[in-house]
Parts: structure tokens; C-alpha cells; sequence
């Protein structure tokens, strides 16, 4: 490996760096405190090293794919790293004296997630799945004294080992089908081993749509979502809703793009069953929730749900591919970092874990006469996911419903058309409850504005983030086209 391969990779050097740097602060001295800056300064270094690195983007290895696309979406999962960090001091300022382990996993899942991103290998694939995912599973049980964490962490641990034998299952079928390993080789090879041996790229090809499946939530491998977002701290949940998706459908999109899975019907097929059926189910079931972390639970498998239907029309769409995914994902990674950062400020961790109407749109009644600003955050952050004009989800789904018209995906958009209406219902309730006047108690009382002003700045940040996608998306429109 030469200096230049090593400065495309600057952003895994850095995360890596602040992880040793962890280790150290916690042997020599243990203080949240510096284990919280430390973790802070290292995200905002990564985030400068992921815009360094474009000027070096290159293939690392076999292994590692360095590109703009790449490193667009590695500075957005950091950005919700910086976001749950920030989130984390609020949540976690009373948990003993553990917090600083905290900051330790969730720097190596960012690690993961980052690798995950830029892999252009199976192996690589495998161990950035892996490396986030075994930090994760700690950090959805932290802390360890929460019987619903320690609850959603188990869950989480059991079924997540089973879909990752899955796809290890899937992708040693492939490597015997096709002798490949690396994302261009399979395609390459794959198209003839289906002529000569078809059972086993099918039998691979259902093995990975379900660890895959899995991963993003989708119907039907989408039972464990509820019990663990609601079970895990907030901070946890929004890591998992964006950090965690976002990166594994990334991985995804490489993997079917460069190893050109579109060419198979039966996949696509598949596909397009498993999209449907999210995108119907999951706002169906996200009507019935009460808690709210539950209900963004079912509305996150509608939106994979969406997203899928960008891969089912690549080969109509060619490279606008990359470009309606990555809009649409960016759009609701930043919706879901203002939604659940005005959650994990306003409704307390033991409301939000629990399974009482108190932890859903009741909690948050007369929020816009306590807290305007965090009730106008999540108001603009559920109308982006519900896709209302002058929001960034309304772009995404433009973008969408684009790529379904080109490629002649009628039930497809259809099913699109009549989940995102469902969804219209459910989000509006949570703005109607926050809109009421709560006589019952001092809610129209607003607090002091010191006592919330970090909270407030970052919601307001955040929410105009939301605004910005949607009412002026020419500049990351141009970024994604030249991409």
C-alpha cells in the first residue's frame, strides 16, 4: 500500500486514531467528559479527512473502494455520529461509571459503517458489516441495568447473527458459482455460472435478499424493528435508523449494481414483492402504534421499502440510479436525525422506552407552546418523511416516482401513492398533538431559554438542514450528478 492509497483511506486512519485514543484516556484516567470530547473532536476531524480524500479517491486494495460516492455518504453517517454523540451527553449524564465504553462503540460501528460503505469485496463487505454490528449490539443494552435495552440487545443479537450466516451462506454459494469474490468479478462471471448452474446463484441470490432483508428491516424479515428501537436508548435508535440502514443500503446498492443482480427476474421479481409489501405494511402497522418510537419503527420499513423501488428500475434508469438513492437517502437520514433529536430531548429516556400512550403523541402535547422551536424541528422533520413540498423528502420522492415512470413500475408507484398517503395520516396526529393546549398541567408555561439552548441550536440546525434539501436542492443535486 503506497502514501496515496493510505491518504484515501484518511478518514478510516482518523476513526482508528480516536479509537486508540479512547483506549488510552479510559487506562489512564476514566472521565466521560474526555471520553465525550475526544469522540467529538475525532467525528469532526473524519468529517474534514472524508472531504480530504476526494482528492485521492482511488481503489485501495481489492478490498476498498475509495469514490465520491463513498465518501458522501461516510460524511453523512459521521454527521449522525456527531449528532447521537451530542445527544448522548444529555441521555447518558446520570449512567455511573461506564458512560466512557459508550463512546468506544459507537467509534468502532462508525468504523464499520464506513468500511461497509466503501467495500468493494465480499470479505471487506463481511467485516464492516460485522465490526458495526457487534458495537451495536453493546450499545442497544447500554446501559446494562435497563431490562428493555438488555431486552431489545438480545433480540437484536439473535436474529442479527442469523441473517449474517445468511448472507455468508449466500455468498459462499456465489463464490462456488462464480469463483468471485469482489463485487466487478462476480458480475462479470455470474451471468454464465447461472447458464451452467443455476440452483446455485438462485439459492444465493434468496440467501443474501434476506440477510440483507434483514439488515434494512423489510417485510417480512422486519419483526425485530419495534422491540428494538423502542427498547434501546434514543441516542441508540437514531444511530440504528441511520448510521447502521443508511451504510448497509449503500453496501447494498454496490453490490447489486457492480455485480449487475438486476439481470436476474426472479430477483427482481422478489424485489418488487418485498417492496411492496413494505412499503404497505409498514404504514399500515405504524397507524396502530402509540408509542412514537415504535410508529418511526414501521414508517423506517416504508422507506426502504421506497428505496428499493430506485434499484428494481436501474437498468431503465441507468445512472440516475446513484443519483434518486442517494438524494432520497440523504433526505431521510436528515429527517430522522431532527425527528429523533427532538424526541431524545423532549420525552424522557423511561417514557420513550416504555410501552405507555405517556411515550407517544400524548407525550408530546402542547410541545409547540414549551418548546417551538423542537416542536417546529419535528413538525418539518415528519412532513419531509411524508414527502409535503419544500421539504427534502418530497425531493426524494420525486426523484422516485421519476425513476418508477421511466422504468413502467405502475404497482409498484401504486403501492408508493397509497403508503405514502397512509403515512400522511399518522404523521399529522404527532403535529395536531403538539399543537394542543395542555390544560392539565403548566405545559403553555415555556422554560427558562437558557436551560435548553444546546438542544434548541442543534434542532434548529437540523431543521433547516431539511428545508435547505428541499426548497433549494440544486447544489447537491449538481454534487450527485457528477458523481
Amino acid at each position: 500500500m503506497n502514501s496515496a492509497q493510505l491518504l484515501a483511506l484518511m478518514p478510516v486512519i482518523v476513526l482508528t486514531i480516536t479509537v486508540l485514543l479512547l483506549m488510552l484516556q479510559a487506562s489512564v484516567k476514566r472521565s466521560a467528559s474526555v471520553a465525550w470530547l475526544i469522540t467529538g473532536v475525532g467525528l469532526l476531524v473524519a468529517l474534514w479527512a472524508c472531504g480530504f480524500a476526494r482528492g485521492h479517491a482511488q481503489q485501495v486494495t481489492v478490498l476498498i473502494n475509495v469514490d465520491d460516492w463513498g465518501l458522501l455518504f461516510s460524511g453523512l453517517i459521521i454527521i449522525a455520529a456527531v449528532v447521537t454523540v451530542i445527544l448522548s451527553r444529555h441521555s447518558f449524564g446520570e449512567q455511573g461509571d461506564r458512560r466512557e465504553e459508550f463512546y468506544l462503540l459507537l467509534m468502532l460501528s462508525v468504523i464499520g459503517a464506513v468500511i461497509l460503505i466503501q467495500s468493494s469485496h465480499l470479505a471487506s463487505l463481511l467485516l464492516g458489516m460485522e465490526l458495526m454490528g457487534v458495537a451495536l449490539y453493546a450499545m442497544i443494552a447500554f446501559p446494562e441495568r435497563d431490562q428493555n435495552s438488555l431486552e431489545a440487545a438480545i433480540k437484536y443479537l439473535l436474529l442479527s447473527a442469523s441473517a449474517s450466516a445468511m448472507l455468508l451462506l449466500g455468498f459462499a454459494l456465489l463464490y462456488a458459482a462464480t469463483g468471485e469474490l469482489s463485487y466487478s468479478g462476480i458480475g462479470a462471471k455470474a451471468a454464465s455460472a447461472y447458464t451452467t448452474n443455476p440452483a446455485l446463484i438462485v439459492g444465493a441470490l434468496a440467501m443474501i435478499l434476506a440477510g440483507f432483508g434483514f439488515k434494512l428491516s423489510l417485510v417480512p424479515f422486519h419483526m425485530w424493528t419495534p422491540d428494538v428501537y423502542q427498547g434501546a436508548p434514543t441516542p441508540v435508535t437514531l444511530f440504528l435508523a441511520t448510521v447502521s440502514k443508511g451504510a448497509v443500503f449503500v453496501a447494498f446498492s454496490r453490490l447489486f449494481i457492480e455485480a449487475n443482480f438486476a439481470q436476474y427476474p426472479g430477483l427482481m421479481l422478489a424485489l418488487s414483492v418485498v417492496a411492496i409489501a413494505s412499503m404497505l405494511v409498514g404504514n399500515l402497522l405504524a397507524l396502530l402504534q402509540d408509542n412514537i418510537k415504535r410508529l418511526l419503527s414501521y414508517s423506517s420499513i416504508a422507506h426502504f421499502g421506497y428505496l428499493l423501488i430506485v434499484l428494481i428500475a436501474s437498468q431503465a434508469v441507468g445512472s440516475m440510479t446513484t443519483t434518486a438513492a442517494s438524494f432520497y437517502l440523504a433526505a431521510y437520514i436528515v429527517s430522522t436525525l431532527a425527528a429523533f433529536a427532538v424526541i431524545a430531548t423532549v420525552i424522557p429516556e423511561t417514557d420513550s422506552n416504555s410501552g405507555h400512550s405517556d411515550s407517544g403523541a400524548d407525550a408530546l402535547e402542547g410541545l409547540f407552546w414549551r418548546r417551538p422551536i423542537q416542536a417546529l424541528a419535528l413538525s418539518v422533520a415528519l412532513l419531509s418523511l411524508a414527502g409535503i413540498p419544500l421539504t427534502a423528502g418530497f425531493i426524494g420522492k420525486f426523484y422516485i416516482i421519476n425513476a418508477g415512470i421511466d422504468a413502467s413500475l405502475w404497482l409498484l408507484l401504486g403501492a408508493l401513492v397509497i403508503g405514502s398517503a397512509i403515512s400522511i395520516y399518522y404523521y399529522l396526529r404527532i403535529i395536531f398533538s403538539m399543537s394542543k393546549t395542555d390544560t392539565t398541567t403548566s405545559a403553555v408555561q415555556p422554560p427558562a431559554p437558557q436551560q435548553f439552548f444546546s438542544q434548541d441550536v442543534l434542532a434548529g440546525v437540523l431543521l433547516l438542514s431539511v428545508l435547505a434539501l428541499g426548497s433549494w436542492p440544486q447544489p447537491f443535486i449538481v454534487f450527485l450528478t457528477g458523481i
